[in-house]
């Protein structure tokens, strides 16, 4: 397994996990909870992290090639 299949992997894991620590703290109270306040920055860090994992093992594959006539 090389390392673009792990970012693949990991990316969307790492997405799906900050997506439900946004819910969690969207459900604790955002701005009057601190501890929600810091889940959902803790959140959206790990959905941004997730997402520039998973385009860059997109993006890394190299150019997409068209067949002409197609």
């Amino acid at each position: 397994m090389n390392a673009l299949t792990s970012f693949m992997i990991v990316g969307p894991i790492t997405m799906l996990g900050g997506i439900a620590m946004m819910s969690a703290a969207i459900r604790g109270g955002v701005g009057t909870n601190p501890k929600s306040t810091a889940m959902m920055i803790a959140g959206m860090m790990a959905t941004a992290f997730g997402i520039l994992l998973t385009a860059f093992a997109i993006g890394s594959t190299g150019p997409a090639t068209v067949t002409q006539g197609a």
